[in-house]
């Protein structure tokens, strides 16, 4: 009986001691997670704080996303769902930009309310005196846009934009061809002319976007309408000051962005596929002509690039048939195009020619740097299909009679090069400060036939290979610098400050009023050089 009685105890201690051990793991294996649940909420509760200050920080969409191609899908098929106070019903948001502010152009023209922007920010043929006054679409174009994007079946998205261009000094729909008929008649009186720039926008009721197609995760996206050439997405995509009209090169001078012609920086009948393979994208578009007598050629573009620890890089082809860079026409041309031709939205003259070209942009994003850098080489050739007077341009346009025409301008290619580096840096989550340097040049292209007059009955002789301003089939170059501070003090309002000095030399200069410092209103095709800057503050509201 003892020694039973003395087994048990030995079994009840044993236990006793067994279950205080596990009590103990337990104890601790309960205090392992109490730790670790807090840790995680203190690190749930740090991300949440960052979160909530970058979206109170950066807008829901940018001026810049909203306009282009937001890599690897445009605007209108992000993934990112509504934010709480986005205007959307059912998918379907309104959004928009208000761009508004001061300038000062120290070689301007006066402003022209048809244009986008509607002053000559960057030196031009009729920079004459000195401009001071409002500037508006400086840091970026004010539109209104109408985007949506529904869920038609499992992962699967129908989507679409509709967006217009307008200058909110005046409410005008942006019609940069327009611009130039108003100064019909003034091709030798240039101090008499306003700003005005050739543009892809042309008065149309939505004059930047009109798309809609599919979209899939998996297999891309598929859009068809009036859409961003993938040349224009690239130097967009890749520019530190994109979307500045005032302060970037590539913005102001759509051809950058068009393949070499801006009306060709956004495609009408155009087909366009994007798709992404791990980190590789893949995109292709063509723009299919209109047939008959009209400047909307076939056009094909092609683009590859990729995405690595911070680094983007990607590269572009693509070939434009009759595309036309317009110009005001002359006394002479206007008197012959009145009773012979359409006069359809108004008769403007125009060079026409078919495009190669190439484009590599490049970014790199290390902590709160960014920076960007990019090259173009177009070849312009005289055009396979030429056009005769009367032939339909972009918005409706008219080109005129009387030589208003030249399919001949390339006999000999002209091949112009761009290339760009700049730099962003986040100062704060509120305040950016960027700047960029832009330089562009062309071959001597003209032939041992050609020659030009100048005022005063001097004829320079044969332009190959001349390196002056006495032709524009000079050689020649132009340079820009520019800064510019971007400070979002609210959600959807920010303030900027910025400024571009820009030179154009030798053939790039020739016609320009500025050229060798005349000013006084006469040509001076002999002239060297022509300069000027533009500093200009400005407030955008954006939703």
């Amino acid at each position: 009986m003892k020694k039973t009685f003395i087994s048990a105890v030995a079994v009840l201690a044993f236990a006793a001691t067994a279950h205080a051990d596990e009590l103990s793991d337990v104890q601790a294996q309960a205090k392992q997670l109490r730790d670790q649940m807090g840790k995680r909420l203190a690190d749930l509760e740090k991300r949440q704080k960052a979160l909530e200050a970058q979206q109170k920080a950066v807008p829901t969409i940018s001026p810049v996303d909203a306009m282009a191609a937001d890599l690897p899908y445009k605007a209108a098929v992000k993934a990112k769902p509504a934010e709480n106070d986005d205007i959307c019903i059912k998918g379907i948001c309104v959004y928009g930009n208000f761009d508004m502010g001061v300038s000062y152009i120290q070689h301007g023209a006066p402003l022209n309310a048809l244009g986008n922007p509607p002053l000559n920010y960057l030196i031009s043929k009729n920079s004459n005196g000195s401009y001071f006054g409002v500037g508006s679409n400086q840091a970026s174009s004010s539109f209104i846009g109408l985007r949506g994007k529904q869920e038609i079946a499992d992962n699967l998205y129908a989507v679409f934009n509709l967006q217009t261009i307008f200058d909110p000094a005046s409410g005008m729909n942006a019609n940069g061809i327009g611009g130039i008929a108003q100064n019909n008649g003034l091709t030798t009186n240039l101090g008499f002319q306003n700003s005005f720039q050739d543009s892809s926008k042309a008065g149309q009721l939505f004059n930047q976007a009109a798309y809609f197609g599919i979209s899939s995760p998996t297999y891309g996206t598929f859009t068809m309408g009036r859409q961003s050439a993938l040349s224009s997405d690239l130097v967009t995509n890749y520019d530190a000051l994109s979307g500045a009209n005032a302060f970037s090169l590539l913005t102001f001078q759509g051809a950058n962005g068009g393949g070499g012609d801006t009306e060709d920086r956004v495609f009408d009948n155009s087909y366009e596929y994007r798709l992404n393979i791990g980190p590789v994208r893949l995109a292709a578009e063509a723009q299919l002509r209109n047939g008959g007598n009209s400047s909307t050629g076939n056009a094909f573009e092609g683009n590859i690039g990729f995405d690595y620890m911070g680094l983007s890089i990607d590269f572009l082809g693509g070939k434009i048939y009759d595309a036309v860079s317009a110009a005001p026409l002359s006394q002479a041309q206007l008197a012959a195009s009145i009773n012979t031709v359409s006069n359809g939205n108004g008769i403007i003259a125009g060079t026409v020619s078919d495009n190669t070209v190439f484009q590599v942009g490049a970014k790199y994003v290390i902590g709160p740097w960014k920076f960007y850098g990019g090259y173009e080489n177009v070849h312009f050739a005289n055009p396979n299909n030429p056009l005769a007077p009367g032939a339909f341009v972009t918005g409706g346009f008219i080109l005129g009679n009387g030589g208003a025409i030249n399919n001949a301008n390339f006999t000999n290619e002209r091949v112009l090069q761009t290339g760009w580096i700049g730099v962003k840096y986040s100062i704060t989550p509120n305040l950016d400060i960027a700047g960029a340097y832009y330089h562009e040049w062309q071959n001597s292209f003209g032939g041992a036939a050609d020659g030009n007059a100048v005022s005063g009955g001097t004829n320079f002789g044969p332009v190959a290979g001349c390196t002056d301003a006495r032709s524009s089939k000079c050689s020649g170059s132009l340079d820009a610098v520019s800064l510019m501070v971007d400070w979002r003090f609210a959600r959807h309002v920010d303030m900027y400050a910025g400024v571009m000095w820009s030179q154009v030399q030798n053939g790039l200069a020739n016609g320009f009023l500025q050229a060798n410092g005349n000013n006084n209103g006469t040509i001076n095709q002999a002239g060297g050089k022509a300069s000027s800057y533009d500093p200009g503050i400005g407030i955008r509201y954006q939703f």
